[in-house]
């Protein structure tokens, strides 16, 4: 065990040089490099190296010793040791049945690796280290969550030249990084802001293995008054919904405190389901845009059971009832994607979203998602959008 005071004095020196260290092609590499230089023996880390993301998969762009030869050049961002570390930023490889390198496993002795996920304005990439015998836990997970924290601000910080690109960057803090797992459905998400910040919303909420809460939400507008309004609102949703709690009430609830907010000429539709493992689906719909529940023949809407948030102190609100059978596909939308207009003025329309849903029902939900996203997308011949537009993709996996 690393003497403590020693431990902190070396951290903070790291801390520090991340802070003042002039920034650059080279800087990332520096880091790397002065993270082993000085915690390579107390830590037993060596073999540091950088991944970045393009496209779909993570490219190895930079490691301490050319001379290790055995090492991945490529990590596929669909790997499930990849999605293990988008979801904790921090991860220690120490099963080898889920390795972020394969190629350690030809070594006679098994590398552990471990990683940490360091987010730019533009650009992600992976630090991964190579843990020797004689590692411990704690100082590991403790010494990178530190860089990882202090670096990622140090990049953020450098790029939001002004409030608005702050915003952007906490706005997107707030939406999911991967979908949640949840036996036997699949899911993706996405949101596509008009302007650097956008008013639309959506989240997910893993109770257990029993039941899944879905939202989504359209703040009137967009910019930064929406973004505002949509941080508050997951915020809320986010303390207040808990398993068996009655969603009427709560929901009831966050109406009265966006209307009584500074936000009280704002308003914001929002849609919330409770999706148990049976199919089973109860939701609130406060004004939004219906879901589409498709089965392979049939649509089904889930329409509104009250008014819009924000917009009276107190609303009627009441829940209603879907069953998800396995195939079936269940589509969350924002009218960006359908109030989308072509050279002519022509809305993407409804009626074309479901035509998209049907002839792509049988693919997976992100296949599902792009399908739709492109659809609209070149509807109208590719123009910027000029309103948020968001998807959540839910499918429920046939029975084998």
């Amino acid at each position: 065990m690393l003497d403590p005071k020693i431990f902190y004095r070396k951290l903070d020196s790291i801390l520090s040089k991340i802070g003042l260290e002039k920034s650059g092609k080279d800087f990332l590499f520096l880091i790397v490099n002065e993270l082993e230089k000085t915690f390579g023996e107390d830590l037993k880390i060596s073999n540091g190296r950088i991944y970045e993301e393009r496209g779909n998969e993570y490219v190895l762009v930079s490691q301490l010793s050319e001379s290790l030869k055995k090492v991945a050049q490529q990590i596929p961002a669909s790997s499930n040791a990849l999605q293990a570390l988008l979801k904790t930023k921090t991860y220690i490889f120490d099963n080898p049945s889920l390795t972020i390198d394969k190629s350690v496993n030809s070594h006679k002795e098994y590398r552990i690796p471990a990683a940490i996920l360091i987010r730019g304005t533009e650009a992600t990439w992976i630090f991964i280290f190579d843990l020797k015998s004689g590692w411990i836990r704690e100082e590991i997970e403790f010494c990178l969550n530190a860089v990882r924290t202090v670096l990622n601000y140090r990049l953020v910080s450098e790029a939001a030249k002004n409030e608005v690109e702050q915003a952007a960057h906490i706005q997107q803090s707030l939406l999911p990084a991967v979908p949640p797992e949840f036996q036997g459905f699949k899911i993706a998400g996405h949101s596509q802001p008009a302007e650097l910040v956008g008013g639309d919303l959506y989240d997910y909420f893993n109770f257990d293995n029993e039941v899944l809460g879905v939202t989504i939400g359209d703040a009137s507008g967009h910019g930064l008054p929406a973004a505002l309004l949509v941080r508050d609102v997951v915020t809320g949703l986010r303390m207040g919904l808990e398993k068996h709690m009655k969603m009427v009430y709560t929901f009831k609830k966050l109406n009265k405190v966006i209307y009584q907010s500074v936000y009280s000429t704002r308003f914001i539709s929002l849609f919330y389901a409770e999706i148990e493992k049976d199919g089973e689906v109860l939701f609130v719909n406060a004004g939004h845009p219906s879901p589409l529940l498709y089965n392979g023949k049939n649509f089904t809407e889930l329409e509104s059971t009250g008014l819009i948030f924000g917009a009276l102190p107190e609303i009627q609100l009441s829940r209603g009832y879907a069953v998800m059978k396995p195939g079936d596909v269940l589509i969350l939308y924002t009218d960006g994607i359908i109030e989308r207009k072509n050279s002519s003025l022509e809305e993407f329309s409804l009626e074309r979203l479901k035509k998209v849903i049907a002839n792509s029902y049988e693919k997976s939900p992100i296949e599902i998602k792009d399908e739709i996203f492109n659809a609209s997308f070149n509807f109208a011949d590719g123009a910027e959008w000029e309103d948020d537009a968001t998807l959540v993709v839910i499918k429920r996996e046939k029975s084998s």
